[in-house]
């Protein structure tokens, strides 16, 4: 399934690092800046989720809370999270029903890897609707955080 500006964005439950549940409708009445990536802990992934930290005032100033998802455990995003200190949730899509529904699943990713979130990322307005979407089939690549930017401006 492919989302596209106008849709609306499908809700989801996960669990972040801290355990709690969070959900998207948990953000009604705000932006939600939504990151799929494959993989904690690698390269290209590390730099994209550093380059949304060191710049979380731009969000933050642009009312949208910024949520990064994987397929990692949660177990494994926690040390991400600290390691990276990353001050935005991390949530666990472990069983890939989120990454699914979004579009932005690899079936099959490298080495043989199977069911990793694609590199995604999407602008969801205070009424959960989509307003920028982007799902990269290349996972060397990054979101285009200008567009990001550019479309909370909007």
């Amino acid at each position: 399934m492919k989302l596209t500006i106008g849709d609306k964005a499908p809700e989801f439950t996960l669990r972040a690092t801290d355990k709690s549940e969070i959900s998207l409708s948990d953000y009604n009445g705000k932006n939600v800046v939504l990151l799929f990536f494959p993989l904690a802990f690698t390269g290209v992934c590390t730099k994209e989720l550093c380059d949304v930290r060191d710049n979380l005032n731009v969000y933050t100033s642009l009312d949208a809370q910024v949520l990064a998802i994987s397929v990692d455990s949660l177990f494994s995003l926690e040390q991400f999270k600290e390691s990276q200190k990353y001050s935005f949730p991390l949530l666990s899509d472990f069983n890939k029903d989120v990454s699914r529904a979004y579009g932005s699943l690899y079936e099959d990713f490298v080495l043989g890897m199977k069911g990793v979130s694609k590199r995604s990322a999407f602008v969801i307005d205070a009424k959960g609707v989509i307003k920028y979407a982007e799902v990269l089939e290349d996972a060397g690549q990054v979101p285009d955080f200008i567009k990001i930017q550019d479309s909370l401006k909007a």
